[in-house]
C-alpha cells in the first residue's frame, strides 16, 4: 500500500479517544483509519495479553465475533455469481438434515436474519451448554437438526439468527466441497493479501500474535472471558487491523469480485410485505451524516468489533477490542466524525409517545383510570400506565412520560397504544411502533400470592426439542427454576401466567393450560426464542 500520514492535530484527537486504556495494566483497542488506498492511521492501545505484559499493536490478531458475517456472506455471493446456486433457492436443497417445517426457508432468508429459525446460542444454552464450554460445529448442526418450529414464518419479520449463518457455512461446504476456512482462504483472503486471516475452526489451534479474552472485575482488576469455539460462519473469523483494512477497501476497489458483487452483497431485505430492512447480506446499510455506510458488530466473551465502510467516500473505520466493557461501537462513531461532514437534512424531534386519540374518552379522567395499571406481553415486556395531574403516563423502569392525543392523520408518532376493555377481567393494550406491534395484558401487581397458588406450578418441565428438563420448586413462600446444570434462580409471578427469572436464555416463560384450566406445561419466549415448548410432567 502506498504510504499517506494525517496531519498531527487529527492523530492527536484520535489518542485522545483511547487515552485511557493506553497504559501497561489493561486490556485496550486496536484502530485503524483506512483512506483511498491505504490504511493511513493504525495503533493499538492497551494489552493484548495481561499475564505475559504484551501490548496490542496492529497486528494483533483478534476474534472478529459478529463481523464475520460478511465473509460468510460474500463467499455466498461468490458461489452464487459463479451460478453454483441461487440465492432463493430453498436451504433443504443444500441442507438435507434439516427439519422439514412445511414452509419454504430460502439462501436469502438465512442472509437477511429473516428466516425464523431460533438463534443457535440460545438453543445451546437452554440445552445446558454454557457458552465458555468447548462448542462445536458438529454440536450446532446437531441441536438444529432437531427443530419442530420457527419463532416466525419465513420473510414475515427480521430477527437477527447466528444459526443461518452457520447453516450458510455449511451451504458452503456442501456447494464447493470445501469448508468455509479453506474455501475463504483460497478465494477471499489470499486473493487480498490477507494473510494473517482465518476462519478458526478448531479452538485448540495456537495463532502467534493472538489477543486474549477479558472481563472486567472492578476498575483495575480483570479476568479470563473464556472462548472455546470450534465453529465457523456466525463468527470465528480470526484477523487484525491491517487485514482488515485490504477488506475494507475492496468495497471500492475491487480485488476480489466486482461491483455487481458488492452490490449484492450490499442490497437490503425486504420482507413479504414489501418493507425495506436496512440489513443486507452480513451487513448493515444505512446512511451516515448523509453518506452510505456499510457497518457491523460483533461481541463474543470479551472481544468487541466493529467496522464502519463509506464506499462513497471511499474510507473505513476498524475498532477492536478484548475487553467486555468496551464500546468499540461509539468509538467507530467518534473516529468517523472526525473525518466525516455532516452532509444529511435537518430533521425535526418527533414527539413522544401516544395513545390512540379516536377515543373521546382520552380527556375522560374516570375512563382513563380503567387503563391504568401495569401490563405484561407474551415476551415479558411490562410497563405501566398511570394517573398525575389528570394526565395519563406510561411508567417504564424507571422513566415516565407523558402520553399525549394524536389523530388517524397523525404522521409523527413514535409509539401508538390502543386500549381495548374485552370484559370486566381482561383488559388489552396494542402497542405499535415502526411497523411492530406486542399487544400486553393488564395484570393484578397487587395480588396475594400464596403457597397454595404457588404450588400449581411446581413440577417438572421436558423439551422434546431439546431434551432437557427444568423443574419449578417452592421454597421458603418463593418459586425457583433449577435444572442440573446452572444455579437456582427466583421466579417471579406476574398475573397468573407469566414467569421470569434471571436465565438470559429463558428469562420469560409463558404457562399454558389445558381447556380445565391446569397447567400443562411453559413455552419460552425470550429474546430470540419463541414459543420453545415445555411438557409438564406430574410427579
Amino acid at each position: 500500500m502506498s504510504a499517506q500520514s494525517l496531519p498531527d492535530s487529527t492523530t492527536k484527537k484520535i489518542d485522545a479517544l483511547f487515552k485511557w486504556w493506553d497504559n501497561k495494566g489493561s486490556p485496550g483497542y486496536a484502530v485503524g483509519i483506512v483512506r483511498n488506498d491505504s490504511l493511513v492511521f493504525s495503533k493499538g492501545f492497551g494489552m493484548a495479553n495481561l499475564e505475559y505484559n504484551i501490548p496490542i499493536t496492529p497486528e494483533t490478531i483478534f476474534h472478529m465475533a459478529s463481523v464475520s458475517k460478511q465473509f460468510t456472506a460474500f463467499s455466498i455471493v461468490l458461489l452464487a455469481r459463479q451460478g453454483k446456486l441461487n440465492l432463493d433457492d430453498d436451504i433443504h436443497k443444500y441442507l438435507p438434515w434439516f427439519p422439514d417445517l412445511k414452509v419454504k426457508i430460502t439462501v436469502r432468508n438465512l442472509l437477511n436474519h429473516t428466516s425464523g429459525i431460533r438463534d443457535q446460542w440460545q438453543l445451546l444454552a437452554i440445552a445446558g451448554t454454557r457458552l465458555d464450554d468447548v462448542i462445536t460445529q458438529d454440536q450446532i448442526i446437531k441441536i438444529l437438526g432437531k427443530q419442530q418450529a420457527l419463532n416466525f414464518k419465513p420473510g414475515e419479520e427480521y430477527s437477527y439468527s447466528n444459526s443461518g449463518f452457520t447453516m450458510l457455512a455449511e451451504i458452503v461446504r456442501a456447494v464447493s466441497g470445501k469448508s468455509l476456512r479453506k474455501f475463504t482462504d483460497s478465494a477471499i483472503f489470499k486473493p487480498l493479501g490477507m494473510k494473517n486471516t482465518h476462519f478458526h475452526d478448531d479452538y485448540t489451534e495456537i495463532v502467534p500474535n493472538r489477543s486474549y479474552s477479558y472481563g472486567r472485575k472492578d476498575k483495575t482488576h480483570f479476568e479470563n472471558s473464556i472462548l472455546s469455539y470450534s465453529v465457523a460462519g456466525a463468527t470465528s473469523l480470526f484477523t487484525n487491523v491491517d487485514d482488515m483494512s485490504k477488506w475494507v477497501m475492496n468495497f471500492y476497489d475491487h480485488k476480489v469480485g466486482d461491483q455487481q458483487d458488492i452490490e449484492q452483497l450490499t442490497q437490503k431485505g425486504k420482507l413479504n410485505n414489501g418493507k425495506e430492512i436496512n440489513y443486507a447480506l452480513g451487513i448493515s446499510v444505512d446512511d451516515y451524516k448523509g453518506h452510505k455506510m456499510y457497518s457491523h458488530n460483533g461481541a463474543d466473551a470479551g472481544y468487541r468489533t466493529a467496522i464502519n465502510v463509506f464506499p462513497d467516500l471511499k474510507m473505513g473505520v476498524i475498532v477492536f477490542s478484548n475487553l467486555g466493557d468496551t464500546d468499540p461501537y461509539g468509538k467507530a462513531a467518534q473516529l468517523s466524525n472526525i473525518f466525516i461532514k455532516d452532509l444529511s437534512p435537518k430533521k425535526t424531534m418527533p414527539k413522544p409517545a401516544v395513545t390512540d386519540s379516536t377515543r373521546a374518552i382520552f380527556n375522560d379522567t374516570l375512563a382513563i383510570k380503567k387503563f391504568m395499571g401495569n401490563y405484561i406481553a407474551d415476551d415479558g415486556t411490562r410497563f405501566g400506565f398511570g394517573l398525575k395531574n389528570k394526565k395519563l403516563y406510561l411508567q417504564e423502569n424507571e422513566h415516565r412520560n407523558q402520553l399525549v392525543k394524536g389523530t388517524k392523520d397523525t404522521n409523527w408518532v413514535e409509539v401508538k397504544f390502543i386500549f381495548t376493555v374485552k370484559s370486566p377481567k381482561e383488559t388489552i393494550v396494542d402497542e405499535y411502533w415502526a411497523d411492530n406491534h406486542r399487544q400486553l395484558v393488564k395484570y393484578n401487581a397487587d395480588a396475594k400470592q400464596t403457597d397454595e397458588l404457588l404450588q400449581t406450578y411446581t413440577g417438572n418441565y421436558y423439551c422434546p426439542e431439546l431434551d432437557c428438563s427444568y423443574r419449578i420448586v417452592l421454597k421458603d413462600h418463593h418459586l425457583l427454576l433449577t435444572n442440573s446444570k446452572y444455579n437456582d434462580t427466583p421466579l417471579n409471578l406476574y398475573g397468573d401466567d407469566h414467569l421470569t427469572n434471571d436465565f438470559w436464555w429463558m428469562n420469560n416463560l409463558l404457562i399454558l393450560r389445558n381447556n380445565k384450566g391446569q397447567i400443562r406445561g411453559f413455552e419460552v419466549n425470550s429474546g430470540r426464542i419463541r414459543h420453545l415448548l415445555f411438557n409438564r410432567n406430574r410427579d
